[in-house]
């Protein structure tokens, strides 16, 4: 019979072997991944804040320190974030070939997608293995070019609303901040265009509360990453900061959990057939009726995750897309004059009058395009994305070993001197003329990331960036507000400080 003290025994060793174990194997793997990393240059580390000491913060400050590790290492480099997680970051094609080739998953043990796991579940951007392959395949048929095409006018009458409001400036001549209204826009298309929406958001105002929540959730989301002590689920939300993220998550919840609520009762009284007659085919109709080879379908908590990044990925990156590209052709007045020549001669040419760009214009907005892609190199919408290899990976012929932390820097790629010259941080459209494109190697520039894992949007996403901004630029000259200094802020998505405020004026 066993006696009650080798019961306790048990019950205090078992437990206490467990957790050693635990810590023993996690201390190994803190060991074998630094080794590995040491193959990398890098800065001497502290030994607890690891690197993270010499970063500056998320703003100019911290993009001017981003550049300055750019120059001292061109290839690559290995990071410390805190006592015990180190990545490897790429700023250079070659490397970004080799970490973006496969589609390895986004590291959810420890890192950026992890901490924003609460937010937006396991949908595309965070989500790895089978269940992102299984969910890519169902979801891609809803960008298929032949349902973007119907979204041409959606975008076109979204657009129509933003430029009432420009009008109003125009009239006053006060400035606007443009980032925030055109948030609003891009907000307002992927409800139309996504979820067959329509809630009238751009009438309520400068912004909206789905707007300002994921600012919010975005920048709480980044912050962490700085304050290791605040890693730790169980700590984080017993802080105020922690508290309010839960409370913003649960907000933006409840909005998509009201946009698939209404679908279902529409598709419960009507058909799906009754439906979807008399209008197009929505990325919401591919969630709901989308069914893999064993004919099983979304649960419903994957269909709010899509919902829930599609909401955001749909409108926050574009949004900062369409931004910065009107700030710098409002910086460089001679790129906006070319770019409205260029709108005014495809206007001109439209037999019935329409001031709407249709789908055979997009092609011919070739030095808008250019313009697009240079302000999306410059000012890039989504900074860095962090990859975590299951395999062994070499990287300009060194071995890292599974579990390895790949930082995948577009931002530094975008600003990498040896890649894009000592005049990297000038807005020169014509390195995207065809001729300098050909001689660049395809991942010297990197938007939407690159390999199976690119951005399933992209082309929903440009599509309505050349109709924003050449509609804009068809009625407005843009000009900034002299007075407002613009500063950047480091998020998921790159934003301002203080917005950009700008003057419209009517051209003639």
């Amino acid at each position: 019979m066993i006696s009650a003290s080798a019961v306790v025994i048990g019950l205090v060793l078992g437990p206490l072997v467990y957790v050693s174990v635990k810590i023993w194997k996690f201390m190994s793997d803190v060991k074998r991944l630094g080794r590995a990393a040491e193959q990398f240059p890098g800065d001497e580390k502290h030994w607890f804040w690891g690197h993270l000491h010499m970063f500056p913060g998320f703003s100019d400050a911290g993009l001017t320190k981003m550049r300055e590790k750019t120059i001292e290492f061109p290839y690559g480099s290995r990071v410390w974030k805190g006592p015990f997680h180190v990545s490897i970051t790429q700023r250079f094609p070659t490397g970004m070939r080799d970490a973006l080739k496969t589609a390895e998953s986004k590291p959810l043990g420890f890192g950026v997608y992890q901490f924003g796991r609460p937010w937006l579940g396991d949908g595309l951007i965070i989500s790895h293995g089978a269940k992102h392959q299984r969910n890519r395949k169902l979801l891609t048929p809803a960008f298929h070019f032949d349902i973007l095409k119907p979204y041409i006018t959606v975008k076109n009458q979204a657009t129509d609303i933003l430029l009432g409001k420009l009008d109003k400036y125009a009239d006053t001549g006060d400035s606007l901040e443009i980032f925030s209204n055109i948030s609003l826009c891009t907000l307002d298309i992927i409800l139309r265009c996504a979820f067959s929406y329509n809630d009238e958001i751009q009438e309520k105002g400068e912004s909206h509360p789905y707007v300002q929540a994921v600012v919010e959730l975005g920048d709480m989301w980044v912050s962490r990453t700085l304050r290791p002590w605040l890693y730790p689920d169980f700590i984080y939300y017993l802080t105020s900061e922690g508290r309010k993220f839960k409370k913003y998550c649960d907000f933006v919840h409840t909005v998509s959990e009201e946009i698939i609520k209404k679908r279902k009762e529409t598709l419960a009284e009507k058909g799906e057939a009754a439906m979807k007659q008399g209008r197009y085919i929505d990325f919401l109709d591919t969630l709901l009726t989308a069914k893999d080879e064993d004919g099983k379908g979304l649960t419903d908590l994957e269909i709010r995750n899509e919902v829930d990044t599609f909401l955001f990925a749909g409108h926050d990156t574009t949004a900062s897309g369409s931004a910065w590209t009107l700030y710098s052709l409002a910086e460089h007045p001679e790129h906006q004059e070319k770019c409205q020549e260029e709108i005014d001669q495809i206007m001109r040419e439209k037999e019935d009058g329409s001031n709407y760009i249709e789908w055979e214009d997009l092609s011919k907005l070739k030095y808008l395009t250019m313009c697009i892609k240079e302000a999306l190199r410059l000012h890039t919408p989504v900074p860095f994305i962090e990859r975590e290899h299951t395999k062994d990976l070499e990287i300009d012929g060194k071995v890292l070993p599974p579990g390895s932390i790949v930082d995948v820097q577009i931002y530094n790629l975008h600003h990498n001197p040896v890649v894009w010259g000592e005049d990297n941080m000038e807005y020169k459209p014509s390195r995207f003329a065809p001729e300098n494109v050909e001689k660049r190697d395809p991942y010297a520039f990197l938007p939407f990331s690159a390999g199976p894992r690119n951005c399933i949007g992209q082309n929903f996403a440009l599509h309505e960036m050349k109709i924003i901004i050449a509609r804009i630029l068809q009625r407005f000259t843009v000009s900034l507000e002299p007075d407002h200094k613009v500063e950047k802020k480091i998020g998921v998505v790159m934003r301002t400080k203080d917005g950009i405020r700008c003057k419209v004026a009517r051209r003639n």
